[in-house]
């Protein structure tokens, strides 16, 4: 079985963009615009900053690998994340204003986001995603050990595509990795280059830019 990357994107504090099509944009103010997405993201204004990254991300690899979604639109698509600090800043966001309130009470907003998987599953409510969830902590956090098990998830069955991603708070990247079939559709690079340069990657940008000439190798 011969698993191919589809797509990535991935945004950092001053810039987002697209792999395989080579797109790259300044953010305005901050955030990239909501014109990212196809219809607007349900309560986007009380997401978390994981699940606002994660949700751009995974928006942009669904644009780079030609895959489109509608608000009723349900897919077989899994979803794989990682980070280096699971839901730290969740949690302690949430014990704080936990204190504040006297140790009694505390929002109901702040507590959802105190699993590492809820970005993930904001994700996958908003994309319609199916398949597989599933949040992994590897030491150190890494995101060849998310696209490994990404590639385990599709030679199992269990989904024919899978995001898989790595979510921090100032920067986030999500691969889609696919099983090559009779439909034709344009790739980026096997699976095993991928991961291979993603290991010798010391920053996203780097990471960015070797991809990005991997792609352009392949015309």
């Amino acid at each position: 079985m011969v698993i191919s990357v589809r797509g990535i994107g991935w945004l950092n504090q001053e810039e987002y963009g697209c792999v395989r099509t080579g797109t790259r944009r300044s953010r305005r103010d901050g955030e990239p615009g909501r014109e990212l997405f196809t219809y607007p993201v349900k309560y986007f204004g009380r997401l978390d900053g994981a699940s606002r990254m994660t949700c751009y991300a995974v928006a942009l690899a669904l644009e780079d690998a030609g895959i489109g979604y509608g608000q009723y639109q349900k897919q077989d698509i899994g979803i794989i994340g990682t980070n280096a600090t699971g839901s730290l800043g969740a949690d302690t966001r949430y014990f704080r204003d936990y204190i504040d309130s006297g140790r009694t009470l505390s929002r109901g907003n702040l507590f959802i986001y105190t699993l590492p998987s809820s970005p993930l599953g904001e994700a996958a409510i908003h994309f319609g995603l199916q398949g597989p969830l599933l949040y992994t902590a590897t030491h150190p956090a890494s995101l060849s050990a998310a696209i490994d098990m990404a590639v385990e998830s599709i030679c199992a069955d269990e989904s024919p595509i899978m995001l898989a991603g790595t979510i921090e708070e100032r920067e986030a990247v999500f691969f889609v990795v696919a099983k090559n079939d009779d439909r034709q559709y344009d790739t980026l690079c096997d699976v095993t280059e991928a991961t291979a340069l993603v290991n010798a990657s010391r920053t996203l940008e780097e990471m960015i830019t070797e991809l990005t000439n991997a792609g352009r190798g392949k015309v």
